[in-house]
Parts: structure tokens; sequence; C-alpha cells
């Protein structure tokens, strides 16, 4: 049902399952951690109603709650570092992943990212007590036509950086499909680290 990604690394899908409602991931090499990534899989939906609290344990902190997932919102990005991993901010411990298996070696430690399965009224008041620096849920789904203008505009701002003193970008303009590719390869990258954010600024 779920799938979470850190920054830089391959796709996880190695979902321990705690009982019906609660499961998690062990993130080894926790310290090296920046962003990390967590959705639904599109597999199984979350009952009418339903949604889930997105925790995350570090070693000596217990588990913060980092924010949600639900139908209307299937995925998620959050910064740690300097917030979680390294931050001192309380945290409370959510007693159902007592089970995770969570190691720290002289290496490096092994963090763990909790899912719990909850009525969203539940999962609201959850997050409406988390401090600001916490991740808290999105605002409004931002108009899908004006991103689409966003993404078509990034392209072409990027296209045109290839073809400035030829006369501009013209309708028999060809472009090589490794210049698209390229701007692919660095918009989902953008993506990764920090959401559309970019797109608002130009970058």
């Amino acid at each position: 049902m779920f799938g979470c990604c850190v920054a830089g690394r391959l796709l996880q899908t190695n979902l321990q399952q705690v009982d019906e409602t609660h499961a998690y991931f062990e993130l080894p090499n926790a310290s090296t951690m920046n962003h990390l990534t967590v959705f639904l899989l599109g597999t199984v939906p979350f009952p009418d109603g339903y949604g889930a609290t997105v925790h995350f344990y570090w070693p000596g902190k217990g588990f913060q709650v980092l924010g949600m997932l639900s139908n209307e919102k299937p995925s998620a990005i959050f910064r740690l570092r300097g917030s979680f991993i390294q931050s001192s901010a309380s945290s409370a411990t959510h007693t159902a992943f007592s089970s995770a298996s969570i190691a720290d070696t002289s290496a490096d430690v092994t963090a763990v990212l909790g899912l719990a399965i909850e009525p969203l009224a539940q999962i609201q008041a959850q997050l409406a007590q988390l401090p600001s620096t916490v991740a808290k849920p999105a605002g409004p789904t931002p108009d899908p036509t004006l991103l689409a203008e966003r993404i078509v505009k990034n392209l072409f701002n990027y296209v045109s950086g290839f073809v400035e003193g030829s006369g501009g970008v013209t309708p028999e303009l060809s472009v090589p499909m490794n210049i698209i590719v390229k701007w692919y390869e660095s918009f989902m990258n953008k993506m990764r680290v920090g959401g559309v954010g970019f797109l608002e600024r130009g970058d």
C-alpha cells in the first residue's frame, strides 16, 4: 500500500506490518538522509474517512509526527536534516511502533518511518498541535491548468537557452531529444528535492 524513497536512494517497498493499522520502513544509514518522500502505491486506497499519519523515529528522540497521507494527498516530501535528524525538538513516542527493530551501531544509525492509519478528524487534530517547523497538511490543491502552464514555461525557457543567437525559438526549430532528456532529469531532481516551489520562483 505504501512506498518511500530517501533522496538519492532506490525506492523502498519493504514495508513491515505491525498490525492492521500500523506499519513501518527501516531507514539504514540515516545520518546521510536529507529528504524523504512517502506515498501510496495506488493499489489500495484508504477507507472513506481515513488517512495515515507519518511518523519518524530517530534514536534518542522517539517518534515524531511528520505529516499525513490521504486519498486526496497520496504523497508527501519531508525535509529531515536540521528539522528531525539534528534538532532537539520535543518528541512523542508512538507505542504502536515499539516492536520496530531499531539499530544503533558505531558506523551509523537506522531510523524508522512509521505509518498509522487513523480517522481523518483524528489526524487533523494531531497535525494542528505540531510546532510550526513541522510539515503541516498542504493547503488547497493548486490549479492544474496553472501548474501545467508553469511546467511548459519551464521547458520553453530551458530549450530557449540553447538557441539564443540563432534567431530564437520558431515553429520550424527542431529540438534534439537529448536536450529534452536533460531538462526532464533536471526538472525531476528539483521536484524530488523541493516540490513545485521552484516553478513559482521561475528557477
